[in-house]
């Protein structure tokens, strides 16, 4: 079974309203832009990025764990974190680099959130290769490591006294701001339709009690009617 035909066999265990949202949402979904968090150690911060990301529609987050563990607070998620897939890095010598290797080798182009950067802001990005926006800590901001390893420094502008946004403000700022520009342009930054099925059948596998004994069950059953016919 395809997994078209896994998720229309599990939608009918889901209610209308719900599959009626997924069908809304899912062409809504992208990961032509993506964003990583390294090392943020307040819970509130990390969770106003994962419904960030959710509500202006990216699909992943990937999340660098090199001396703080990754922690959600769900009164800022509001469930969000339930609808986007998290990559975490947590098991390597340098979870930073072992990140950027990653995402480099899924073509996309890593963007460092730096005041360094002179010229390139939410604005003026390039939207044409896929891009990952990536966030530091509360106090100091992105390592070297990842600094050095981005392919681009993005600022956002300022015109207050202080030295900078409070990371989940920067986020929802450029996330907004890039997604905006995306769905005006002529980019091609939806998922295939392939991607789409297999998406909403992860959303659905997470609303079905037990959904591995129920798939088993609907793949046993469409294996003996098409041995009937």
């Amino acid at each position: 079974m395809t997994d078209q035909e896994i998720y229309e066999q599990l939608a009918r265990f889901i209610s209308p309203n719900k599959r009626a949202l997924f069908d809304r949402i899912a062409p809504l979904r992208t990961r032509h832009v993506t964003v990583v968090l390294e090392d943020i150690y307040q819970s509130q911060n990390a969770s106003a990025v994962v419904r960030t990301s959710d509500l202006v529609g990216l699909q992943d987050i990937h999340v660098i764990e090199n001396r703080n563990a990754y922690q959600l607070n769900p009164d800022v998620t509001l469930g969000s974190s339930k609808w986007v897939d998290v990559h975490r890095y947590r098991t390597h010598e340098n979870n930073s680099l072992a990140c950027v290797e990653a995402l480099k080798r899924q073509g996309y182009r890593v963007v460092a959130t730096s005041p360094r950067s002179p010229e390139i802001t939410p604005d003026t990005i390039d939207l044409e290769r896929p891009m990952a926006f990536c966030f530091g800590t509360e106090l100091t901001g992105l390592s070297d490591d990842l600094m050095n390893a981005a392919d681009e420094h993005l600022r956002i502008p300022m015109y207050g006294f202080t030295e900078s946004y409070n990371i989940s403000v920067s986020a929802a700022i450029t996330l907004y701001t890039v997604m905006q520009r995306l769905r005006t342009s002529h980019v091609d930054w939806r998922l295939p339709e392939e991607a789409l099925h297999t998406l909403k059948l992860s959303w659905a596998r997470k609303m079905v009690h037990s959904p591995a004994h129920l798939e088993a069950r609907l793949r046993k059953d469409a294996q003996a009617d098409a041995e009937d016919q």
